[in-house]
């Protein structure tokens, strides 16, 4: 998501420059600024393998599911050896105004791991477990965000301190009503998760107002320099299309309350709109995409960030299929098919750009030795 060699705090920044000097020192400062928004990976990986899952694709969406239950459980120990070892630097990165939102990666990724286990497997019991878990999460670290952008002393302007990462608050809100609808039927009181389904989809709509007026307002009338116009902008459409699979289960599920029943209309037009809006933003953000490299000359290198471009694009696959069954649009099959080849191909390449990125990091120590 963020790019952790720019717009560091001078302290933090002090420390790395002077880790280079032995290896060591550099893996260790590496392993202490280790990005919370890594979770992205499992984000991407999870809703790449229920994409192909609809498709039709089941064995490449069960390499996916058990590659992302390690990747989620890799990066949970990064986390806490983090938070023993690093403490000081985790929480800067918390209680930053830029930062702390990147940590509702963790909230997303459990929950879509949630979802692959509703979907793929029959442990109900885990999907059930990872959502609660997703929600005390959420509670703890959208609260954290919203309090450090409220109180923290000095602020940045607008034009330095948001980015395409702030529409985690909706990605992250948005994954607990789309795995809530999933696991509410497994429940004694369905009708209270529904309703905290429901809350939920409502609340992250509410957040992608707020935040997407001043993220286009920076775009539209500050200088964008082609090396901030980050992967993480892809969050814009992806944003849409995971409020676009919540609205859609929620009308799925209407025959199951009666309040969903009487809210479907109110909620097929604004699931509606929801993709329609999202299919608006990819033409835009491929025309920037391309502007970034090609005339601003930004290298095509391995970073976190691009995981927050796979996210979007696979979520919009799956949010198509379901959307095209509940509505009854069949014409909306084929775009459903053609993003979900496209998002298995970003993800394998941006896979790659990962493997050989930890091969060149395992490396360098030994080459300096």
């Amino acid at each position: 998501m963020l790019n952790y060699a720019v717009d560091r705090n001078a302290q933090t920044s002090a420390s790395r420059a002077i880790s280079v000097s032995k290896p060591e020192a550099r893996n260790s400062a590496g392993f202490a600024g280790f990005p919370p928004e890594y979770f992205a990976l499992v984000m991407a990986t999870g809703i790449v393998s229920l994409a192909v899952h609809d498709q039709g694709w089941e064995y490449a969406a069960q390499v996916l599911f058990w590659l992302n239950f390690a990747a989620y459980f890799v990066l949970w120990v990064l986390t806490l050896l983090r938070f023993f070892r690093y403490r000081t630097q985790l929480m800067d990165d918390l209680t930053h105004h830029f930062h702390s939102a990147a940590f509702l990666t963790i909230v997303a990724g459990t929950c879509i791991l949630g979802c692959q286990f509703a979907i793929l497997t029959p442990w109900m019991s885990v999907a059930k477990l990872l959502w609660l878990a997703g929600i005390g999460l959420w509670v703890m670290l959208n609260y954290t965000f919203f309090t450090v952008v409220t109180v923290r002393d000095p602020k940045p302007s607008l034009e330095a301190g948001i980015n395409g990462v702030w529409l985690l608050t909706v990605v992250a809100t948005e994954s607990i009503s789309v795995l809530g609808t999933l696991v509410a039927p497994s429940f004694s009181r369905t009708k209270l998760a529904h309703f905290v389904s429901l809350a939920a989809g409502l609340t992250g709509a509410m957040f992608y107002l707020f935040f997407i007026t001043l993220i286009l307002y920076r775009w539209m009338f500050f200088r964008m320099r082609p090396e901030k116009l980050t992967p993480d902008y892809w969050i814009d459409m992806g944003a849409l299309a995971i409020a676009t699979l919540a609205g859609a289960l929620l009308l799925s599920a209407a025959d199951r309350w009666s309040l969903l029943r009487d809210l479907t209309p109110f909620l097929a037009g604004f699931t509606l709109l929801f993709w329609t809006t999202a299919t608006w933003w990819i033409p835009l953000l491929l025309i920037v995409e391309i502007w970034r490299h090609a005339k601003g000359h930004v290298k095509w290198t391995y970073s976190p960030d691009y995981w927050s471009m796979v996210f979007p694009l696979g979520m919009y696959s799956m949010a198509t299929d379901v959307l095209a069954k509940v509505l009854n649009l069949p014409s909306l099959n084929p775009i459903a098919a053609t993003f979900a080849w496209i998002a298995a191909c970003a993800w394998a390449i941006t896979f790659f750009g990962l493997i050989r990125n930890l091969a060149h990091q395992l490396h360098r120590p030994m080459a300096g030795t």
